[in-house]
């Protein structure tokens, strides 16, 4: 990565000092807007932990439940010896902790968030009538409910669910548990429950990306078992600032993705598709990552905490794309002292296999469809990516077999 030393003593009109005046910005933003980036937490407090915890002191038959935390593969096994009534038991004992387990089968876990998501609907209703709250907190209890109302939606597929703090959650499009080949969308900043979806501009938000994916991967390939996933199952930075700023959320993503990769089936070939944070998260990620991760391709990226695609230590093809609209070019693309992110993903020096985004329109719009960036990202995701199209100058087919 980029540090002072290696900047020298810069020119006027230098990139070098093009770059120390933007890492300048970023400084005077910070000391104004605060060290830390608050986030406010909402909702019953950390209901997930308390479901795993009850979890941990629980007992089926008189035998004490596995380790929620424990390799898929024996989770997996324990799931599968249960009869249909132990099944039940346990999902209508802990719902929030069955519905967020990586070993648990996909359908149990839909099942599960179900019942999590019903008890959440109705903890906000209740809020919405308590005097102590403020119009704000009415208001915020209001959109909350109605939010979960949407993901209990005739045919809808959720992965994964946290109702505490601004929310987390993962939905699936496609049949998972028989896919051969699995898509990841991986959002950025300012992503929680209530912006896991959005009615205006739907493609700038976590589920209409993977919505949009999977119709392009399914158009472009409808012999293949295809699923995507709209992971939003990590807590993102609040706005642009510390937190977007440094890798410390990005590390704590990364475990989470890391944990949902290794809980795929075993023979799927997945990739990840990782817009703005969400490409630094997938960098951290990228070193630990299982070898069923066959691509990584990132989107409007501000670097991927790396100096270069060899410093990922990964064996996926990774790929990188950028608008000429997009804001994120103006960022510094350097690290120092836990700042910032590494070099530019679609520049020469880093490596990466740069794509076309043609027609993305800016930070927000790689998903939208009809796109270039996302017919690139659909060919990514099938494994066809001899017919991607290769941004101008970028050969990034070469040596594809």
């Amino acid at each position: 990565m980029t540090s002072f030393s290696e900047l020298g003593s810069p020119s006027p009109g230098s990139t070098a000092w093009r770059a120390l005046l933007a890492l300048a910005v970023v400084f005077v933003l910070l000391a104004t807007t605060g060290w830390t980036a608050v986030r406010s937490h909402r909702g019953a407090p950390d209901a997930l932990s308390a479901s795993m915890d009850a979890w941990r002191h629980g007992s089926l038959g008189g035998r004490a439940l596995p380790d929620p935390y424990g390799s898929p593969r024996t989770l997996g096994r324990w799931f599968g010896s249960l009869t249909k009534v132990q099944t039940d038991r346990v999902v209508r004992r802990y719902p929030l902790a069955v519905g967020n387990l990586n070993g648990a089968p996909v359908a149990l876990r839909y099942r599960a968030n179900r019942v999590a998501l019903l008890k959440a609907r109705a903890d906000e209703r209740k809020r919405i009538h308590d005097p102590r709250l403020t119009p704000m907190g009415r208001s915020d209890a209001t959109r909350r409910m109605h939010r979960y109302e949407d993901l209990l939606g005739s045919g809808r597929q959720i992965l994964s669910f946290d109702p505490s703090g601004a929310g987390r959650a993962a939905e699936v499009f496609g049949d998972l548990a028989h896919a051969n080949r699995v898509s990841i969308v991986v959002p950025g900043v300012d992503t929680d429950i209530l912006t896991f979806q959005k009615t205006e501009r739907p493609y700038t938000a976590t589920v209409g990306m993977a919505r949009a994916l999977y119709d392009n991967e399914r158009a472009d390939a409808p012999d293949t078992k295809t699923a995507v996933i709209a992971w939003a199952d990590y807590t993102t930075p609040a706005g642009i600032g510390m937190d977007a700023a440094t890798g410390k959320l990005a590390a704590q993503g990364a475990v989470r993705l890391r944990a949902l990769v290794n809980a795929l089936p075993a023979l799927s070939r997945v990739s990840l598709m990782c817009h703005s944070y969400g490409s630094v998260v997938c960098g951290v990620a990228a070193r630990d990552l299982p070898p069923k991760v066959t691509d990584i391709a990132v989107a409007g990226s501000p670097g991927m905490r790396a100096s270069h695609v060899s410093d990922l230590g990964t064996s996926a093809r990774v790929w990188a794309m950028r608008d000429s609209g997009d804001w994120i070019e103006d960022i510094p693309h350097l690290e120092f002292g836990g700042l910032g992110h590494g070099a530019d993903p679609v520049s020469s020096g880093f490596g990466a296999r740069v794509l076309a985004a043609d027609g993305a329109d800016g930070h927000a719009g790689y998903f939208e469809p009809g796109t270039t960036s996302l017919d690139n990202f659909a060919r990514v995701g099938i494994g066809a990516v001899q017919s991607v199209s290769c941004g101008d100058g970028d050969d990034c087919v070469a040596g594809l077999r």
